[in-house]
This record gives structure tokens, sequence and C-alpha cells, in this order.
């Protein structure tokens, strides 16, 4: 990967200091109030029902802009692919057909949907604390400017000043991960790589630029790190740094970490599940579309549930 040349920010010069090439925060601006307890709830409402739509959207592929009858397409063959993964991936009929019976198609649909997708449900997560961590960055008031989510490679841009007003402001390239393990050992260095880039080509960047890649889950007793070489000990890049949750949180939020997590949880707890989920929202057009398809198949009755276990089981088995 191509070295960069250093960014002439401030910077943590005590080589026994941890921390020492991470940028010195103490030149920074404060932040000049405490965001009230109810706007964080909102935005934690706003979160999670914002990182539902996306994930949703995401996982089942369709683009931004795309109009609804062009989405419904879509639906109705997501539908039908799900059908055919519920018969593909039964593990045991006999077992599948009995604790399926007197169950409706919609329930079963949703359960097939988050199998089918489990491992990309966990980007709703990450999608949930980016947006907070945007509202949060645009209403704590420490930054001149946020700017939107999903700028290409970055989760948003900011731009914060120095307590030296002859400095430049610093420009924020952010990207939040939930963990240090969602991305693996020979990722970093393409991500990394990837973000710099998008700071270097920003036309409308006037001063210098950090790259941040926050933890959104993820804590230490080294709250701030330089990714580097495992072999060479040789950094990715000087100008982009790793933020656990414990430093990314009260840097864009003024809020620690335990207390994000502390008013997420009483979000939720306060919230019927059938009113404000956090799993993936399954469209209704989709599940139609299974439905017609279990209808098709003889597999539910005029009600929508699956009556017939051995129906059920004739219909595992056969190919």
């Amino acid at each position: 990967m191509a070295k960069s040349s250093p960014q002439n920010y401030p910077r943590i010069t005590d080589p026994q200091n941890q921390y020492f090439s991470c940028l010195d925060e103490s030149q920074l601006i404060a932040h000049p109030k405490k965001i009230p307890t109810s706007e964080v709830t909102r935005f934690i409402i706003d979160a999670i029902r914002n990182a539902e739509i996306k994930s949703s959207r995401e996982i089942l592929n369709i683009p931004d802009g795309l109009n609804y009858s062009d989405t419904k397409v879509i639906y109705k063959r997501e539908g039908k692919t799900l059908f055919k993964y519920f018969r593909d991936y039964c593990g045991d009929p006999a077992a599948t057909a009995y604790q399926l019976l007197n169950e409706h198609y919609t329930d079963v649909c949703v359960e097939q949907f988050r199998l089918r997708t489990l491992q990309k449900e966990r980007m709703n997560s990450g999608w949930r604390y980016q947006f907070l961590a945007f509202d949060c960055a645009r209403s704590t008031g420490r930054f001149r400017s946020v700017s939107d989510i999903g700028a290409a490679e970055a989760d948003f841009n900011a731009e914060i000043e120095f307590k030296d007003t002859t400095i430049n402001p610093l420009s924020l390239y952010v990207s939040i991960k939930n963990r240090m393990n969602t991305l693996g050992g020979q990722d970093w260095p393409k991500a990394i790589q990837a973000l710099e880039q998008v700071a270097i080509n920003d036309r409308n960047r006037r001063g210098t630029y950090l790259c941040v890649f926050g933890l959104a889950m993820d804590q230490g007793k080294k709250s701030r790190t330089i990714k580097s070489n495992s072999r060479t000990k040789q950094p990715y890049s000087v100008n982009t740094e790793v933020w656990l949750a414990n430093f990314f949180w009260p840097f864009f939020a003024n809020y620690s970490y335990e207390e994000i997590m502390s008013y997420v949880l009483d979000v939720l707890l306060k919230t019927k599940k059938d009113e404000l989920s956090i799993k993936i929202v399954v469209p209704e057009e989709l599940i139609e579309s299974f439905g017609n398809c279990c209808r098709e198949h003889g597999l539910i009755s005029n009600d929508g549930k699956f009556n017939n276990p051995r129906k059920l089981v004739e219909f595992f088995c056969k190919r």
C-alpha cells in the first residue's frame, strides 16, 4: 500500500506516551454543551428505525432511488427465493414439520428470512450507531460542520477547530464499525487506504485531515491506536487512527460508552417490541410472495397456517 504524507496537525510527541504520534486532542476545542437526554433519546429512536429501513434494503439489494413498482418486483422475486431456501435448507424434515404445525406462514417467513440473513443482520447494529453518532456530532455544537452519512467510504465527515485559531480546522473522515474484528486482519490495509483516498481527494477540504475508524461497541485500556503491519511494525497510515468506544463516544457525543448503551437500553425497555424492533423489517410484499408459494404447494390452510405435517415432510423430501 502506497504511503501518504504525514498530516501536519498537532500530535502527541512524547515517545513514552502510549498514544505517541496520535492526534493531540487537548489542542482541539471542547464540547460547549451537553446534549439533553430527551434529545439523545429521540436520536436513538430515529437511529433504530432508520437502521431497520437501510438494512432491509441492503440485504435485498434494493438500489437507492428505485421506484416502488420496481421495488415490488424485487420483493416478490425474493419471496420465491426464500421459499426455495425454506425447502433446500431444512435439516430435519420430520422435526421441522412437527414444529411448524399450526404456525402461520407470516411468522415462518420472517424466521426463515432471519436465518437466511443472520450474518447480514448484524449490519443493522452498525448502521444504528452510525446514525446515532452522526446526529450526536451534529447536535453537540463542537464541530464546525458534519456531513451526511454515506459519503463514499466514510460514514460521516466532520470539521473541528483548534484552540489556536491560526490553524485551519481539522477534517475528520469517520468510518464506524461494531468491533475490531468486524474487519479481518487482511482487510484493514485496504479499508485504511480506501478511507484515506476519500480524504485526499476531497476538494472541499481546507486544512489537514485525520481518518478515523470508530468502534461503536469495543473498548479497552488503550482507547486509541494506529494499525500497523504485524510483521514490519510499520503503520499502514500515520493519518489513520482506530478509536475504541470509550474514546469515540465522548469525542463525538460528549457521553461515555456506558451512558450511550444505557440510553439505548432505556429506549428498548420503554417501547413495545411490536412497535420498535431492532430486527430486520421484512417487506409485506416478500411475505405475501412466500405465502403464495406455500399455497401453490398446498402447505397451508385457508387461514394461512401449516396444518398438514405429512404434506410438509413430502415437500421437504422431494426435489
